[in-house]
C-alpha cells in the first residue's frame, strides 16, 4: 500500500493480496492435510512413526511436519529454508512492532518525553530482548499450535472494536489502544492457562470471545474517559490527512469553534462520509474472496453444482465490488 502511487492502486494491490492470500495460498496446505489423513489417520499413527516426540507435544498439528519428511532431500531443504525464512520474518516483524509500541507509544509518550535518540534505541533493544524472553516462556507453556491461534483470536476479538472505532471517534487515544492490548492479552492468557487450572467450569470458545470483548471494551472505554484526549494539533493533522468525517468527529469540530480555531479548511476538505458504501464494498470483497476459496474446493471434490454456485457468487460479488469502488473513487 505504501509503495502504490495513489489510493486506487493501493486498494487494487490490497484486493490482489487478499485473493492470493485467502483464496489461493491455503490450497497447497489443505491438499497436504487431506493426504495426511490417509498416511497418518490418527495420532497413534504419528506416534508410531515418530516415537521420539514427547507425549505432550504429540497432536494433530504434527501431521504437516510429518508429511514434509517424505520430500526428497533437495525439496526438503527448500521447504525447511522457506519455513525458517517465514519464521524469522514473523518473529522480527512482531518484535520490532512490539518494541516500537513500547518505545514510541509508551516510554517516549509517558515516561521520558524528551529522551534523546540514543536512549530510545537502548530502550528499544531492552524491550526487544524482554519481548523475546516472554514469548519464549509462553511458547514453552503451549502444547500445540491451536493454543497460540486461540490466544491470537482472543486478543483480536478484544481489540478489534477499538481498532475500527479509532478512525471514527476522535476521543480514542494512544492510552486507549495500550489499555485494550494489555487487557485483551491478559484475558486471553487467563482463559488459556488459568481458568481451567484453578478448577472453574470449562467455557466454550464463543463464550470466551464474548467475555473478552466485554471486559476489554469496558476497560478501554473507561480509561478513555478518565484520561485526557489527544492534543488538538495532533488531531487536526490527523483530520487533514485522513478526512474521517462523520458524527464521531463532530464534537471535536465544535470544540475547535468554541476555542476560536478555524475549522473551515477542515470541513471544506472533507469528502462525503460514505461509510455505508464502504461497508458494502467490504461485504462484497469478503463474499468474492471466500466464495472463490470454497469454489476451488468444490471443483476439486467434483461437487460441480455447488462449485458453479460459489463461482457465480464470487464473480458477481467481484463485479459489484469493482463497480461500487469505482463509483466511490469518481465521487
Amino acid at each position: 500500500m505504501f509503495a502504490a502511487k495513489d489510493e486506487k492502486n493501493a486498494v487494487s494491490a490490497t484486493l490482489l493480496f487478499n485473493i492470493s492470500h485467502y483464496a489461493l495460498r491455503p490450497w497447497p496446505w489443505i491438499i497436504v492435510a487431506l493426504a495426511s489423513l490417509i498416511v497418518f489417520p490418527d495420532v497413534d499413527a504419528l506416534h508410531q512413526a515418530f516415537p521420539h516426540v514427547p507425549a505432550d507435544k504429540l497432536g494433530h498439528d504434527l501431521a504437516y511436519p510429518a508429511m514434509i519428511t517424505f520430500l526428497p532431500h533437495g525439496l526438503l531443504g527448500l521447504v525447511v529454508a522457506s519455513l525458517t525464512a517465514a519464521y524469522m520474518s514473523t518473529i522480527s516483524t512482531h518484535l520490532n512492532w512490539g518494541s516500537s509500541y513500547i518505545v514510541n507509544d509508551f516510554y517516549k509518550r509517558f515516561i521520558r518525553k524528551n529522551a534523546p535518540e540514543k536512549e530510545l534505541v537502548l530502550a528499544g533493544r531492552i524491550s526487544t530482548l524482554c519481548l523475546m524472553i516472554i514469548s519464549g516462556v509462553v511458547a514453552l507453556l503451549l502444547q500445540n499450535a491451536l493454543q497460540a491461534f486461540k490466544i491470537l483470536l482472543q486478543i483480536g476479538a478484544g481489540t478489534g472494536l477499538l481498532f475500527i472505532l479509532r478512525w471514527f471517534w476522535w476521543r480514542i487515544s494512544a492510552i486507549s489502544e495500550i489499555t485494550a492490548m494489555i487487557v485483551s492479552f491478559l484475558v486471553a492468557v487467563y482463559f488459556e492457562f488459568v481458568h481451567t487450572a484453578i478448577g472453574f467450569l470449562p467455557v466454550e470458545d464463543w463464550q470466551k470471545f464474548l467475555i473478552g470483548v466485554g471486559i476489554t471494551t469496558t476497560a478501554w472505554i473507561t480509561v478513555t474517559f478518565l484520561t485526557k484526549p489527544t492534543d488538538s494539533e495532533t488531531l487536526i493533522k490527523f483530520y487533514r490527512l485522513i478526512k474521517p468525517g462523520g458524527p464521531g468527529w463532530q464534537k471535536f469540530l465544535e470544540r475547535l469553534e468554541l476555542e476560536g480555531k478555524p475549522v473551515a479548511d477542515l470541513t471544506s476538505q472533507t469528502h462525503k462520509w460514505d461509510v455505508p458504501g464502504s461497508l458494502l464494498c467490504v461485504f462484497l470483497g469478503c463474499a468474492a474472496v471466500y466464495s472463490a476459496l470454497f469454489s476451488i474446493g468444490y471443483w476439486l471434490y467434483a461437487n460441480y453444482s455447488t462449485a458453479i454456485i460459489t463461482t457465480a457468487v464470487s464473480l458477481i460479488a467481484g463485479v459489484g465490488l469493482i463497480r461500487n469502488w469505482g463509483r466511490r473513487l469518481r465521487s
